[in-house]
């Protein structure tokens, strides 16, 4: 295993007609973590991997890849990492045993597929046809599929959209062993628990920029907001451009709710109830939480992870 960074990224770019999908991007992996890119929809995420993982060219920039360059070293490169792509393509009627020995057979250094049906929970589907298992379970087969070969660096595309609760958890439980193991893991995401549940360090982008970076802790104690307090409403909130002058707090709209970030509930909560009885507010619950990554992010770009 080479020494240095598993990922160095400088100045990275990819342009198209109408749009500049990345945009001077520069970026550094350690080896043994897991390292999280979060944004919303077309924030450069997928771009970006695709670029690192050598499917697409960039414009401009540099890449290194667990110390080497696609160009001199493409094959090499490609037998050291794994890749889960938003979505993977299977024969129908291919079963999980015989989709990770064909897989593994592509390669000089592979893991037994019963070690990786038992690493991902599918020992029981192990002779199901693709078409039969569950969304979940073809998420878990493909992230089987990028394992196959053993690699020191793997790439998690959004690994768990459209996945129920249940389903998004087993998948993170997988990532941790990974790390376990000992390996690099890259992952997109922008589902913010995710961010916070499995990355040791992580970068916000956001069209086609990196806004910030750190631990998840660093970013949201950089925020200097530890709680937000949030009064929900049945239906479209009221205006609160009064309510924000009376208190002289900061009152941001978000869907049917408002939004008060504080430093001091405890102190807030009396002065908001009384001035919310004397405005005779018609809300229906208040509710506090300490501050997220999602606070972190709608500071830095003013919308949800998820617009």
């Amino acid at each position: 295993m080479t020494a240095g960074p598993a990922l160095g990224v400088r100045g990275i770019r990819k342009a198209y007609p109408k749009v500049v999908a990345v945009a001077g991007l520069d970026l550094e992996v350690q080896r043994g973590e897991v390292f999280g890119l979060l944004g919303p929809n077309g924030a450069g995420k997928t771009t970006t991997l695709e670029m690192i993982e050598g499917l697409t060219e960039p414009d401009a920039g540099t890449i290194q890849v667990l110390g080497m360059d696609w160009k001199g070293h493409g094959r090499a490169i490609r037998s050291r990492i794994g890749v889960q792509l938003q979505s993977t393509s299977l024969f129908n009627k291919i079963t999980p045993r015989e989709a990770l020995t064909l897989y593994g057979s592509y390669y000089p250094r592979r893991r037994s597929p019963v070690e990786l049906l038992e690493l991902v929970q599918l020992t029981e589907k192990a002779d199901a046809y693709h078409m039969t298992l569950s969304g979940g379970q073809m998420q878990r087969l493909a992230l089987a599929l990028a394992l196959v070969n053993d690699p020191e660096l793997v790439f998690l595309d959004e690994p768990t959209t459209g996945l129920d609760p249940q389903a998004r958890r087993g998948l993170w439980e997988v990532v941790r062993h990974i790390k376990r193991e000992g390996r690099t893991v890259i992952l997109t995401t922008h589902y913010m628990d995710e961010a916070e549940a499995l990355c040791d360090r992580l970068a916000i982008m956001d069209h086609g920029a990196l806004l910030t970076e750190g631990t998840p802790m660093g970013l949201i104690q950089g925020l200097a907001i530890p709680s937000v307090v949030e009064l929900t409403f049945h239906g479209a909130p009221p205006d609160p451009g009064g309510f924000r002058a009376q208190l002289g707090v900061e009152v941001a709209v978000r869907g049917d709710f408002w939004e008060i970030p504080t430093r001091d509930p405890k102190a807030l909560l009396p002065r908001l109830l009384e001035a919310a009885e004397s405005a005779a507010v018609p809300y229906e619950q208040i509710h506090v939480r300490r501050a997220t990554l999602e606070d972190v992010f709608l500071h830095l770009t003013g919308r949800s992870l998820r617009d």
